[in-house]
């Protein structure tokens, strides 16, 4: 598939989190989740002994979702999410194990109810910098790029700016010495 025929049908768009999520705390964005399943059919076994095996410990892990178990005669089974931004998602569950549904169930926890899109870039800011971006050789001489390496005067230690610590240090010497001069004229 092109990218211009995924743009057509699914678009691509920015990195986002609904409401800055996790900034602050984590607010889990699955609001609800519906098993809907047939009670006789065998393309619901697997829905059947996921509610009997596993849905008492996912409502325990996650109280803030809401769980609702839909029987309903000669229907294949299937899954809907509702999410916090309005979001709906269903996947359908025919002849899917307890595994596979443990996994889809997952899935659709950690979502954030958004469509899946194309990502533009992997990362992005609402308020880019008007600098540009920051690299170790944006205030360096340009002669360094066409010196021959490896290069004596550039592998040497630069001096640094001498440290309040070390002029305090200094001032107490050069004090120290003073009296000392004092000290000895006096006697």
């Amino acid at each position: 598939m092109t990218t211009k025929t995924w743009n057509l049908f699914w678009g691509s768009n920015f990195v986002r989190a609904p409401l800055q999520n996790g900034v602050g705390r984590y607010v889990q964005q699955l609001q609800r989740i519906t098993f809907k399943f047939c009670k006789t059919h065998g393309g619901s076994k697997g829905m059947r002994e996921y509610i009997e095996k596993e849905l008492i410990g996912f409502a325990r892990e996650n109280p803030g979702v809401v769980v609702y178990v839909k029987p309903r005669r000669h229907r294949s089974p299937c899954l809907k999410a509702e999410y916090l931004n309005g979001g709906e998602e269903y996947i359908s569950t025919h002849v899917n194990t307890c595994e596979d549904i443990v996994k889809w169930v997952e899935y659709l926890r950690g979502r954030s109810g958004y469509p899946v899109e194309r990502l533009r870039k992997y990362h992005h800011t609402d308020y880019p910098s008007i600098q540009g971006p920051w690299t170790p050789w944006i205030h360096r001489h340009p002669g360094i790029n066409i010196k021959e390496y490896p290069c004596e005067e550039l592998s040497a230690v630069q001096p640094t700016e001498i440290s309040a610590t070390q002029k305090l240090l200094e001032l107490y010497e050069q004090q120290k010495q003073q009296q000392e001069g004092v000290g000895s004229t006096t006697s």
